[in-house]
């Protein structure tokens, strides 16, 4: 099984011990650090700026016997690659090209040199003094440089390297923080990796703005950026070198390494080359330019086997860090109330009506409500509270559902749904013991009707409570718990309900309420629908009729925001929950998720109102236009192999 097989491609970022102008010290550790990117199976790897020579050699650069050596242990390095064609390697040198001297970067590969990058900015301020040495790529007639009597394609221009599984550009140093970068255009003729061979000194807060350079080129191209800049060998005389070296893919940090290290620094990261590449298929914008002068370069390299991946899969793609969780979550709370406050305001409405059933859904759309209100000076009695027990309903989960509307301070009202659906069974002649989808969506209708109609007799709206992931799979009865006036959670999906509760809970509210809501989120998630078991527990329980929706949300993450096949997102899903779910666990729910997915979006082609929160949305007025009668046939066929079967050998 092999990485490439699911558009990954592993990377890497060196910043070598050195010694300042000992060309056959620098090769040997060079030598070193792609001996042990070979052993972890990189396939591309950077080096730092003038790595062969060392970047600080200052007016050494013009001495022939420097220039020579730089060339001649690039041919060693070269010669070195040979056997190791799963590699390709980026290293710097200074290159002397008739009169001028350029500052460029190498590729090389088991091919041997594939081609010349040169330096396309030059600086000259009071730290860097380069151009007294070097000459711009802007200034570079030649196209290609006679290397032991061979041509290597050099362009001033750029070059895109182009491998069986991404596509790659190169940029050096001050490039990157030029207005306009080289790897911009790199980026906008194809290539998926853009590498940056640096020698940044160290200023206090320099590394930081470095650092947001790197995250922010990354997001800006959607590509990966891998950055190497020089280490501590450098030459002290008046600035000093960390190594700082990063990779990042699309505005997100993968690794970085240790800075002013004494040893020679690697670090590995794998890189989701088909995510990057479904984010500019998706960006209409992002339009490949006309080619120009561009040269692209064809190179050969070999794939690697998945064992050991270097990325971590989250396994709750929607629940934000702990770092993050504070500005995030409070973000989805105030894009929920204000949504429903906008709402509120543009009709004029006073009142609303929410179903309370002791629910983690009915409680976070609760919490939404008499935020709102408070945002808006209403009183929160205006906010009708209706529970409505039926032939499911548990002592735990009523006597939360009115114990939170008590301490909220809403109006709370009780109606039980046991008469009007006995009746109405009478009426559609169902027999009461027939537990069936009637019996069960009958409740859910009947509930419904309440709402609505009691919205209408007190001139207010009804606030939905459904969340993301009960949308995605149609759980959820047609025009019953399915249909509000504004639906808070339509776009929050079940694990960030939990984890948004939670937050609530523990940062908004007070011990009674506090008490009430955590009981609420240890409660099993339940329509109860049908009648509790003897204990008087719940006995319905979704999860074990549907799957986990841990699962759930990852698979319609993946899906909806990369477009991934089943065999991405099994393989993807198998590497987050590793020692939680096994493969055919993973499997058999996924082929649950495609089935109930494609089956059930006639119930979003008719959702109501409600607002964006993050990524992914299923509104067919925004993020999802899907005919209700397509078939997933092509997704599941994919699926029909065993898993141990599904990543052949290529």
């Amino acid at each position: 099984m092999h990485i490439n097989n699911f558009g990954f491609l592993r990377v890497a970022a060196a910043s070598p011990r050195l010694r300042v102008a000992d060309c056959d010290f620098n090769t040997a550790e060079i030598k070193s650090v792609i001996e042990r990117a070979v052993q972890e199976e990189v396939q591309l790897v950077c080096f730092p700026e003038l790595s062969i020579t060392a970047y600080s050699c200052g007016d050494l650069f013009f001495q022939e016997a420097l220039q020579r050596k730089a060339v001649a242990s690039l041919t060693e390095l070269a010669a070195f690659m040979k056997g190791k064609p799963s590699l390709i390697a980026i290293v710097g040198l200074p290159l002397r090209i008739k009169s001028s001297l350029f500052n460029v970067a190498a590729v090389i590969s088991s091919e041997g040199i594939l081609g010349f990058v040169p330096k396309t900015n030059i600086p000259n301020d009071r730290e860097f003094y380069e151009k007294r040495w070097f000459t711009s790529a802007a200034d570079l007639t030649d196209f290609s440089v006679e290397i032991n009597g061979e041509d290597v394609s050099i362009n001033t221009e750029g070059i895109i390297f182009r491998t069986p599984f991404a596509n790659f550009g190169i940029e050096i140093c001050e490039d990157l923080w030029m207005p306009i970068s080289p790897s911009s255009k790199l980026a906008m003729q194809g290539a998926d990796l853009l590498f940056n061979l640096s020698a940044s000194n160290e200023l206090v807060g320099k590394n930081r703005y470095r650092k947001s350079l790197v995250l922010q080129q990354s997001g800006r191209c959607n590509t990966a950026y891998v950055y190497a800049s020089a280490g501590c060998g450098e030459s002290t005389t008046d600035l000093v070198f960390s190594g700082a070296c990063f990779i990042a893919e699309n505005g997100t940090m993968l690794a970085e390494s240790k800075r002013f290290s004494l040893e020679s620094e690697l670090i590995i990261a794998d890189i989701d080359i088909e995510a990057l590449r479904h984010d500019r298929m998706k960006n209409t914008n992002y339009i490949t330019i006309a080619s120009g002068s561009i040269t692209e370069i064809d190179c050969r390299i070999e794939p690697v086997s998945a064992e050991k991946m270097y990325r971590t899969f989250l396994p709750h793609p929607f629940i934000p860090s702990k770092e993050s969780a504070e500005e995030n979550l409070s973000e989805v709370f105030n894009i929920q109330t204000h949504g429903l406050a906008k709402r509120l305001q543009h009709t004029g409405v006073k009142t609303v009506t929410i179903g309370v059933s002791g629910g983690l859904d009915s409680t976070l759309a609760l919490l939404v409500t008499i935020k709102t209100f408070d945002i808006l000076g209403l009183p929160r009695e205006n906010i009708i509270g209706i529970t409505m027990p039926g032939f499911g309903t548990t002592d735990r989960t009523y006597s939360n559902a009115i114990d939170l509307m008590k301490a909220s301070g809403v109006t709370v009202r009780e109606i039980s749904i046991v008469d009007a659906v006995k009746q109405h069974f009478n009426d559609i002649g169902h027999d009461i013991s027939d537990q069936s989808v009637t019996y069960e969506n009958s409740q859910a209708r009947e509930r419904t009707q309440i709402l609505m109609d009691y919205a209408n007799k007190i001139g207010g709206l009804v606030v939905g409570t459904g969340n993301l992931s009960e949308l995605a799979l149609g759980w959820a009865t047609y025009n019953g718990d399915h249909m509000s006036m504004y639906s808070v959670n339509s776009s929050v999906p079940k694990t960030l309900v939990a984890s948004l509760v939670r937050w609530i809970a523990d940062t908004q509210m007070e011990d009674r309420s506090l008490k009430i809501l955590h009981d609420v989120l240890d409660t099993p998630f339940s329509p109860e629908l049908l009648p509790a078991g003897t204990d008087g527990k719940i006995a319905q329980k979704t999860e074990h009729f549907i799957g986990p929706y841990e699962l759930h949300d990852y698979f319609l993450y993946r899906m909806l925001r990369y477009g991934d096949t089943p065999k991405r997102i099994l393989f993807m899903a198998e590497q987050a929950f590793t020692s939680i779910y096994s493969s055919a666990e993973i499997m058999k729910w996924l082929k649950v998720f495609y089935k109930r997915f494609f089956a059930q979006q006639f119930k979003r082609s008719c959702l109501p109102d409600g607002p964006k929160v993050g990524s992914i949305n299923l509104s067919p007025r925004g993020d999802w236009r899907m005919p209700s009668d397509a078939v997933a046939d092509i997704w599941l066929s994919e699926l029909k192999d065993d898993p141990g079967k599904l990543n052949p050998e290529p």
